[in-house]
């Protein structure tokens, strides 16, 4: 555990994060429960985050930057922060999403955890291992803030029928999951189409891949094992996956036409059921 007098900021980011907000606080002038009173969380919880044994979030992060005004340096932090927090085999596929200008990517049964919602997230992180999941929760939401920059990567996500129906943290999760891929009905920078169960046989079924293009430098391809991720720039694998997607695109549903299969399956698999009284059915 570190000592709270004993901050090693090279020690990661996590602690050169607490390392900077006791600096910019001291500097302030403010006690940690002075501060915690002024963003309104605990001064208890300032101190942990100061001895790298809890997590900062963007909320606080912004609070804290604006109150001891450090023109936004904690939470411009906060995503090298999260990203080391993130499994050691899958910290360089967030380096990649985050150079990324486009990404292209085929998922065969889940939502991709660029689209997920916390109820979501929560559900496929927590199907074995409940521990810190609070934490682990939000380090994968991180991820997302990648559509957030100046200019933010175009995702193409075509997403098999099979993972509207895999039923994931329950029917209002899904519900809410579902609703949450419409959402980005209309932003051209966010499409989702849907390969349909009526497709047969497709050029995606040996498994989830995803392509990441690049500004500069040479396409990745990204395919991924149980516990382990398998990033390639190989030219002739990156070639036959990109020509799979060519094909899975041709073979998937348009935009719109996605749009409306997800509506549909959100309405009748996940809406609402009622008794023949009228009466709301769990």
């Amino acid at each position: 555990m570190t000592h709270i007098n004993a901050l090693d900021p090279g020690a990661s980011p996590l602690d050169y994060y607490g390392y900077e907000l006791r600096r910019y606080r001291e500097a302030a002038g403010l006690t940690q429960r002075q501060l915690g009173d002024i963003i309104n969380y605990t001064g208890s919880l300032v101190g942990q985050i100061e001895t790298a044994r809890k997590l900062p979030t963007p909320a606080f992060s912004e609070r804290s930057d604006a109150a001891l005004g450090t023109g936004g340096s904690l939470t411009r932090l906060l995503e090298l922060v999260m990203r080391s927090q993130l499994p050691a085999w899958f910290q360089q596929v967030a380096e990649l999403e985050a150079r990324a200008i486009q990404i292209c990517t085929f998922q065969t049964h889940m939502i991709h955890g660029l689209l997920q919602t916390e109820g979501y997230v929560r559900a496929v992180l927590g199907a074995l291992d409940q521990t810190d999941l609070d934490d682990r929760t939000a380090v994968r939401l991180a991820r997302q803030r990648i559509f957030e920059k100046e200019e933010p990567p175009v995702l193409w996500a075509i997403l098999s029928e099979a993972a509207l129906h895999q039923e994931i943290g329950g029917r209002e999760v899904m519900r809410g999951q579902l609703a949450h891929l419409l959402s980005f009905d209309g932003n051209p920078r966010i499409n989702i189409q849907v390969l349909p169960f009526s497709a047969g046989a497709h050029a995606g079924l040996t498994g989830s891949f995803t392509l990441f293009r690049f500004a500069r430098d040479p396409e990745i391809l990204y395919t991924e094992g149980y516990g382990s991720g398998h990033p390639t720039a190989n030219p002739d694998t990156v070639k036959d996956c990109s020509l799979r997607y060519d094909h899975l695109q041709a073979a998937a549903l348009s935009l719109k036409d996605s749009a409306d299969l997800i509506r549909r399956v959100m309405e009748e698999r996940y809406g609402e059921h009622r008794d023949p009284d009228g009466g709301p059915v769990a």
